[in-house]
């Protein structure tokens, strides 16, 4: 890939600290053999998984429950042509554990999105990426 001044990778720390400024991402999965993107609110756990809280009988949660997702956040400015983006990619796993999921109940994400008895989700972050555009203002 070619390399300037307007492009640079982010290491994992910093990507993190980016990913957890946004209150909602993209989970990209596949459903029906076919890929989905679904936008969700999200909280990153102190571990920094992603959290999602969702219904327990979600086709989100039926599908991702137990497989390797991608989790995408992003902030771009059209403007400046400028912005940043992250991925995380992990196992996504439905938390099981009563005490955990109490800890989350309080501390977790809230869903947008009225529920009745929520699951939480945990996705794991094995592998964090993330870049950043620097603008060129218009310039090509």
């Amino acid at each position: 890939m070619f390399q300037n001044d307007t492009f640079r990778a982010l290491d994992r720390q910093e990507s993190l600290r980016l990913l957890a400024k946004v209150p909602v991402g993209r989970v990209v999965y596949t459903r029906q053999a076919l890929p989905a993107v679904l936008p969700i609110n999200f909280s990153l756990d102190t571990d920094a998984s992603v959290l999602l809280r969702t219904s327990p009988d979600s086709d989100l949660v039926r599908a991702i429950d137990g497989v390797v997702v991608a989790f995408e956040v992003d902030e771009f400015d059209a403007a400046t042509r400028s912005g940043w983006s992250v991925v995380v990619t992990g196992r996504a796993t439905v938390v099981t554990d009563p005490a955990e999921h109490e800890r989350l109940s309080q501390a977790g994400p809230t869903s947008w999105m009225p529920l009745r008895d929520p699951v939480f989700v945990r996705i794991e972050s094995e592998m964090v990426t993330g870049r950043e555009l620097r603008g060129t203002h218009g310039t090509q």
